[in-house]
């Protein structure tokens, strides 16, 4: 048992020893125990998937996807081995998804190694969006043939990345980048230095490209930027596809209504309950006191969904891969994923309803914005 550590107790030592020595498929039992499986939710025009061999990727038990058909197996395992990996699995979602004309889409996973973020540093974590954003567009283009439009914060960030991104740009035909506001009266001052023209040539040039696109990516903005996304989406974009990618939304959402200076609560309500949910990985680590030595448990999962597949929380595995322990149609919240580690553990060990049971857990168990509401526009991103 060589995963063994010193902060495992010995219940979770024994647990991690048994799914070790279990096939995968075992750690989904759950999904099975009911005897039905969770149906694949489809797209408004029914199952219309391609089957794409340029994005098979290196990932352990990858889904089986064909032409016209509505079979589609989960994941039991997840590994990631590179960030192209991860690019290349979220745009055959995005292309599923696509497939299935949904217009508004949502990708998440963590755009920096081993960090939370911004946590991890707030220029490495927009460049490397700009650049993922940059390579779905190029994939986008080979599957599709799609004109893909990378949409940042202003016109300052769009400069920015055109000079760091220029010889990709070049490379890629059917990508350009652009932005949701203009901001002249700072803009001008900033890029005058570079010559009198450039704002000029880069609004008209952002302008045209906007028409030109066939779907828009939207990265890098912030909870304060929801209302320009809004207002993008819905007299720039129109009717196009719309994918809002790495922007944290869990993180965006938690922030509204806080105060006059972030948007109202109605922003989730309104729009981004139109956003389904197409590749999600949010990685959360967590630790559970004991009676026993240790006395300390520390452990780590993840929610992930991979459309058209369900939502799964997975547990992570010594050697880094994640295991799927339970998987559902909806959804999960952060503490229903803590709560299906712990019961795959074996340390749910509280009884239900005990004073015990309710101090480890508190009152309140999920978010506001992971409550069911009726004001919710749509039902969508929770599928």
């Amino acid at each position: 048992f060589p995963f063994y550590r010193r902060s495992d107790s010995l219940s979770t030592y024994i647990a991690m020893a048994l799914m070790s020595s279990l096939p995968p498929t075992f750690l989904c039992s759950q999904r099975h125990a009911a005897g039905t499986r969770p149906g694949v939710h489809r797209g408004h025009a029914g199952s219309r998937r391609g089957s794409l061999q340029s994005f098979q990727s290196s990932s352990s038990s990858s889904p089986s996807t064909s032409q016209g058909t509505s079979a589609y197996e989960p994941r039991s395992t997840y590994a990631v081995s590179s960030y192209q990996t991860l690019v290349r699995d979220a745009c055959q979602a995005i292309v599923t998804a696509l497939n299935d004309n949904y217009t508004r889409i949502d990708v998440d996973f963590p755009a920096l190694n081993n960090s939370d973020g911004y946590t991890g540093g707030s220029d490495n974590y927009i460049d490397n969006n700009a650049q993922y954003a940059l390579a779905t567009a190029r994939l986008l283009e080979d599957a599709r043939g799609l004109k893909t439009h990378v949409v940042l914060p202003d016109l300052t960030e769009m400069a920015r990345a055109e000079k760091m991104l220029k010889s990709a740009l070049e490379l890629t035909s059917g990508a350009s980048l652009g932005c949701l506001e203009k901001g002249y009266w700072l803009n001008t001052a900033m890029l005058s230095l570079s010559g009198g023209g450039k704002m000029d040539r880069l609004v008209e040039e952002e302008e045209a490209a906007a028409k030109r696109a066939d779907v828009f990516i939207i990265t890098n903005v912030t909870a304060v930027e929801l209302p320009a996304v809004r207002k993008y989406v819905e007299e720039v974009c129109g009717d196009r596809p719309v994918i809002l990618y790495n922007t944290e939304l869990d993180t965006l959402r938690a922030d509204l209504g806080l105060g006059p200076f972030f948007p109202p609560k109605s922003m989730h309500y309104e729009f981004l309950t139109q956003f389904l949910t197409v590749f999600y990985i949010r990685p959360r680590d967590y630790s559970k006191s004991t009676s026993v030595a240790p006395f300390l448990v520390n452990y780590s999962g993840a929610i992930f969904r991979e459309y058209p597949g369900p939502w799964q929380a997975m547990i992570k595995q010594d050697n880094g891969e994640l295991a799927c322990v339970a998987e559902r149609p909806e959804r999960y919240a952060l503490q229903e994923l803590k709560e299906a580690l712990l019961e795959v553990m074996g340390l749910n060990t509280e009884e239900a309803g005990s004073t015990m049971a309710f101090l480890r857990r508190g009152y309140k168990r999920m978010t506001w914005w992971e409550e069911e509401s009726d004001e919710e526009a749509s039902g969508v991103w929770r599928t």
